[in-house]
């Protein structure tokens, strides 16, 4: 029998493998995972750098500071419910063409950080749609202009407007689709609901700061309210005075939206370690105005003595019988 296996060949090629082993295999490196972006956990995807840069939140070397973190938070939330708010409206619209022509004037715009945050991460990504701020101090009007211009934010405006004058500007559309008021101080965020029942606004996202009027009007009536009713004491002492016609204030609104058609949500915007001005009221219209909300809202004038707000603030409500029908209930 032939035994192949001493073959020279093959005792050749069994002496060169003995020779010339193979290197065991290395085990496999361990590679660590893609080291994150420094900011990964403050900044959204899709943000750009280059807006929050030029809006001083980030600085130009890329960083975030403890006071900037703090602004960028409370966009940030306040965007959470906006962006709820554009998606429902874009998912809602009869053609996909109507579902890009959103509105949304931002009233008391300041920098205008909410508004370009919203038209960078929602708008800027849509064929159409429009932002308007709405600024009384032209120099902060002429800065997000040409800051609009330079990042190529063509359908957002830029308006020199009180919120009273912006309701009778022919600069702005017959009506709004949402309306926001980013610590819109006093009666400016009065002036904002107005606006938004004027243009029939879908919605209104208002977070209110610095309220005053009702506490003056608390002040002028005091001595004549503690002889008339125990709840004065309520406000005897200026500071009560002051936070209790803040909160007053706020309450009357709610009433004030419900009775002219609106579901109302009040919630914080961001912790109250960030921001005392928390208040965040969300307003859908749904056309079913609330007879009890304006009979509420009637007997708290009376009661504090605030009647004279009714012909100035709650305008709808100023006669017997407003708001039975409201026209544009089929919106």
């Amino acid at each position: 029998m032939a035994q192949t296996w001493h073959h020279p060949g093959m005792i050749q090629v069994q002496t060169e493998a003995a020779r010339h082993p193979r290197p065991a295999k290395r085990p496999p490196v361990p590679t660590s995972p893609p080291a994150a972006h420094p900011l990964a956990d403050d900044i959204r995807p899709g943000q750009s750098l280059e807006l929050l840069k030029e809006l001083h939140i980030l600085t130009r070397e890329g960083k975030l500071n403890q006071d900037s973190r703090r602004k960028l938070k409370q966009v940030y939330h306040l965007y959470q419910f906006i962006e709820k708010l554009l998606l429902e409206l874009a998912g809602t619209a009869p053609s996909v063409g109507a579902a890009a022509d959103i509105t949304l004037a931002d009233h008391g715009a300041g920098k205008s950080y909410l508004g370009f945050v919203v038209y960078d991460l929602f708008f800027k990504q849509r064929t159409s749609g429009h932002i308007y701020g709405i600024e009384t101090r032209p120099e902060l009007v002429q800065k997000s202009r040409e800051l609009a211009a330079r990042l190529g934010f063509e359908r957002m405006s830029f308006l020199n407007l009180t919120v009273a004058q912006s309701a009778q500007s022919a600069l702005l559309p017959e009506r709004i689709d949402v309306v926001t008021a980013l610590h819109a101080c006093d009666t400016a965020t009065d002036d904002a609901i107005a606006f938004g029942l004027q243009k029939q606004a879908r919605f209104m996202v208002l977070v209110p700061c610095c309220q005053a009027e009702v506490a003056r009007v608390l002040n002028q009536h005091k001595a004549l309210s503690l002889s008339r009713t125990p709840l004065s004491e309520l406000w005897r002492h200026p500071l009560h005075t002051r936070e209790i016609g803040s909160q007053i204030t706020n309450v009357l609104r709610c009433l004030y939206l419900e009775a002219c058609g609106y579901q109302v949500t009040v919630t914080e915007l961001v912790g109250w370690e960030h921001s005392m001005k928390n208040e965040l009221i969300l307003a859908r219209y749904t056309g079913k105005p609330k007879r009890a909300a304006q009979q509420r809202l009637r007997a708290l004038l009376a009661e504090f003595g605030l009647d004279a707000l009714l012909t100035t603030r709650f305008s709808a409500l100023a006669d017997p019988g407003d708001l039975a029908e409201v026209p544009w209930a089929d919106v």
